[in-house]
């Protein structure tokens, strides 16, 4: 491995001799390849585990052939919307639309889709009808279950059901995206892939659900009764736990959102490994005459101490996303001890 920019090109796969890509990650951000980006994290990771990755960063979705110039993976696109969801960069709490976009050229607006995740996984579906499609990221992590959505006032189904991916892996990715990569390299059909902790996937009956688990209440349910939403969201949080945390299955209709237990966090010298990838540092060079990427000013020089937080904050995602258990890093562990 070095630090070069992985493949946005035909042209940059040719330059490393490569045929085809064994993933394609597609991103409504634009490609910075700095450890504050998920994008950068797993695509790095996958590199290290000896798998050919490749980068479409904000595609045009109006067509299918931004999702096609790269070819067709061997094992699977991988789908995010980016550091937030989609939503949360389009519009402020009022609704309004923001004028601003930090992870786009410029900072300029319009290149993205709102619900970005779902946009991209039906215009992969349109041109690659069977490829494996797997999502994560912020968006599809805290999109989960069936969840209020403010933007439309409803209650909307789980996003595995919305985009029609084949697995969703919620949380932090590291362990459940090479665990995910070598299965689908081991030869196994997305549909089978339903033991792997951090992610979820869909099952046609509960006889399909192995193991232990607790029923939500379903989608049907959340969706007419208020207190039936408070009910299913209270065992989600009591669930987060990566220790203690059960399988939970909720019914969407005639399928069965099953998310596996949570991923355990990284310890101290997994997590060191992960900001210790060859990642450039920055964006790429071809943003640079459209006024370069404005997210990158206040984290390029930035050190990560920890993950996850115990607090819990109402306002927060971090504890449904990251999980409660606090992982820090040997660079915090050295602050710590100097004091």
């Amino acid at each position: 491995m070095n630090n070069k920019f992985l493949p946005i090109s035909r042209a940059d796969m040719e330059e490393r001799g490569w045929d085809e890509l064994d993933f394609i990650v597609v991103t409504a951000d634009a490609y910075v390849d700095h450890h504050s980006f998920g994008t950068a994290i797993i695509s790095r990771v996958l590199e290290k585990e000896g798998y050919k990755v490749g980068i479409i960063a904000q595609p045009n979705w109006k067509s299918t052939e931004d999702f096609m110039k790269l070819g067709k993976p061997r094992l699977g696109f991988l789908v995010n919307a980016g550091n937030m969801d989609s939503m949360v960069n389009h519009y402020s709490v009022s609704k309004r639309a923001r004028d601003k976009d930090l992870y786009s050229p410029g900072g300029k607006m319009g290149y993205r889709p709102d619900r970005a995740t779902i946009v991209y996984c039906n215009k992969i579906r349109e041109a690659y009808k069977h490829v494996p499609i797997v999502i994560g990221g912020i968006e599809a992590s805290l999109r989960r279950f069936a969840h209020y959505d403010y933007w439309s006032d409803r209650v909307r189904n789980s996003i595995l059901i919305d985009s029609g991916a084949d697995l969703l892996i919620y949380g932090m990715g590291e362990k459940p995206i090479v665990n995910v990569a070598n299965a689908l390299n081991d030869g196994f059909d997305p549909k089978y892939i339903s033991f792997i902790d951090g992610t979820c996937y869909l099952a046609d009956s509960l006889d399909e659900v192995y193991g232990d688990y607790v029923l939500l209440p379903s989608m049907e349910e959340v969706s007419t009764d208020k207190r039936k939403y408070a009910e299913a969201f209270k065992i989600q949080y009591d669930e987060q736990d990566p220790y203690r945390g059960k399988m939970l299955v909720q019914q969407h209709g005639v399928k069965y959102l099953v998310q596996n237990r949570p991923e355990k966090p990284l310890n101290r010298e997994e997590l060191d490994a992960v900001y210790a990838l060859p990642y450039a540092k920055t964006y790429h060079p071809i943003y640079e005459s459209m006024g370069g990427i404005p997210a990158i000013n206040e984290v390029k020089f930035s050190i990560v101490n920890n993950r996850g937080c115990f607090g819990s904050c109402s306002f927060c995602a971090i504890t449904f996303h990251q999980g409660r258990k606090n992982a820090s890093s040997t660079t915090w562990s050295k602050i710590l001890s100097s004091k």
